[in-house]
């Protein structure tokens, strides 16, 4: 198939990009590289990306209209999958307008681009914090989702509600996952298992948001890509999913993997809950299983060990 992957030199985006060109799809990626963390571990990930055969690049800003409509223009794309956007809760507080250009407007010209120059299937990244304030686990795809409790959380909702709009209106075979914190090797600096690990190889105490009584539902990023993969190969007319290891661990527990991987106690410095966070989360991934037959299941420790090689190796600590 031929593929667009938004956000390609991103986490996430350049694990699924390295999937489907290994299966023989060709992979257009696009990505604006932004500053938003450290613009050379994106072209780091682009420039593995480059070297294999099938992927071809375009740095664009998926807000830019006259750009994206050139990106759409040169052929349809058999799936597209988008999950360029402004991603962390925290950052949302700083600048929202970060949040509403890049997953609001951003994503709009994706949906046009899919309503005027076709497509089998649109897939589009979502996320666990659009359950925001509900509290019954394990989260599951038929629960209320109208009250976020961050920004980045309500944008995600939007795009949600406003790819039903386009699946309705236009026919469009359209797909939705709900990601539960994705860890793994080529992460983002701005995420736990990245700032905890750095800090614990520097000796510097480590930030643990509500004195660790946090519960989160850690998803190894290669099960995220499987469930990513199988999703696009069989559309449906609008589905929701979530995609999550299906388990509850603690926040102490992940961070006692991080030492055993390291070898290396862990200097705590305790805090209060942070705005726009939420004290658990758990996926119920019955229906993506029905639907895919796959149900994701690394262990923490597992996925833990993986990262801290890869960090080991990549920044030769």
């Amino acid at each position: 198939m031929r593929i667009l992957v938004t956000g390609a030199a991103g986490f996430i985006g350049f694990h699924l990009a390295s999937r489907l060109l290994a299966r023989g799809d060709a992979v257009v990626g696009v990505d604006n590289l932004n500053a938003y963390y450290d613009v050379r571990l994106k072209e780091s990930r682009l420039a593995m990306l480059r070297e294999r055969p099938g992927f071809s690049f375009v740095k664009a800003d998926l807000v830019d209209r006259a750009a994206m409509a050139d990106v759409f223009s040169g052929g349809r794309f058999d799936a597209i999958v988008n999950l360029a956007a402004q991603a962390g809760v925290r950052y949302s507080l700083e600048d929202p307008h970060a949040y509403v250009d890049a997953n609001v407007t951003g994503f709009l010209n994706v949906l046009e681009g899919a309503r005027r120059h076709g497509t089998s299937h649109l897939v589009f990244a979502s996320t666990s914090s659009v359950y925001g304030t509900n509290t019954q686990l394990p989260f599951e795809e038929g629960q209320r989702t109208d009250t976020p409790i961050s920004l980045y959380a309500a944008t995600k909702k939007a795009n949600e509600v406003m790819a039903h709009s386009y699946a309705h209106l236009f026919g469009i075979p359209t797909t939705g996952l709900r990601f539960f914190t994705v860890y793994g090797p080529w992460g983002r600096p701005d995420m736990a298992l990245f700032k905890f690990t750095r800090g614990m190889l520097a000796g510097e105490p480590i930030p643990v948001f509500n004195e660790g009584r946090m519960v989160r539902d850690f998803t190894y990023v290669d099960d995220i890509v499987e469930g990513v993969v199988r999703t696009i190969d069989r559309p449906s007319a609008y589905r929701l999913f979530n995609i999550g290891n299906n388990q509850r661990v603690e926040l102490m527990a992940y961070i006692r993997a991080i030492e055993k991987a390291l070898g290396v106690q862990a200097k705590l410095e305790l805090l209060p809950m942070q705005p726009g966070d939420v004290a658990a989360t758990e996926a119920d991934t019955s229906a993506l299983e029905a639907h895919t037959g796959f149900k994701p299941a690394t262990p923490v420790e597992e996925g833990v060990r993986r990262f801290v090689e890869w960090y080991r190796a990549y920044y030769k600590t």
